[in-house]
């Protein structure tokens, strides 16, 4: 099962705060779910999980907006938070030192309900970028590393267009072109409705 919390928030970096609208996913059967972003309400999210153990709250990316809610969904679910590592320092904007969670590798598999995600490293927007296939879905669920329309935004601190582009040209492009995008804010797409316009969003450089 395939299931959408929408919660809304702010997104703060290098000196700016934005409003914002977050797809907090929820990946798994009848009696364990993977969270993925924990974003803004902890206590909306546990609603939705309901009496559903959470196997783990997988962060796509430690922006503020994807994570700002994982303590407390983690205290609230006993859930172990999952994040790559490579985006410790921006992680550590939001928590410190205070809060643990357990890195996250490429190629990893997480399991739920007999769902398998597979983790794709997809820096670019940040570090440490995740993408999380789902095979069985014919989903991937792409965090703010691919949306309807183009790729996420590379122009504040720890981000790069280049990266960005490489990582869906080389991780996420090379999927099925059936499969369904689930993004991070907004509607999801697919590979095959993105896929033409690659050379479009290099040339346009952002």
């Amino acid at each position: 099962m395939l299931d959408r919390v929408i919660t809304s928030g702010t997104f703060s970096l290098d000196g700016g705060t934005w409003d914002v609208d977050n797809n907090v996913w929820l990946v798994g059967g009848a009696r364990e779910v993977l969270v993925i972003d924990a974003a803004h309400d902890a206590r909306a999210i546990a609603d939705r999980v309901g009496g559903r153990t959470v196997r783990a709250i997988v962060c796509t990316h430690a922006h503020n907006d994807h994570i700002n809610a994982a303590r407390e969904l983690a205290a609230l679910t006993g859930a172990p938070i999952r994040l790559h590592p490579a985006d410790q320092v921006l992680w550590e904007q939001v928590y410190g030192d205070e809060v643990p969670y357990q890195p996250l590798a490429d190629g990893e598999k997480l399991e739920a309900g007999g769902i398998t995600l597979e983790v794709i490293h997809t820096p670019g927007h940040s570090p440490g970028a995740v993408c999380l296939h789902a095979a069985d879905l014919c989903a991937v669920f792409s965090g703010d590393t691919l949306f309807k329309g183009g790729p996420g935004a590379t122009g504040r601190s720890y981000s790069s267009f280049e990266t960005i582009i490489e990582s869906i040209r080389d991780r996420l492009l090379t999927l099925p072109g059936e499969t369904v995008v689930h993004t991070g804010h907004g509607d999801s797409t697919s590979i095959r409705a993105e896929a033409p316009h690659l050379e479009e969003w290099i040339a346009r450089g952002h």
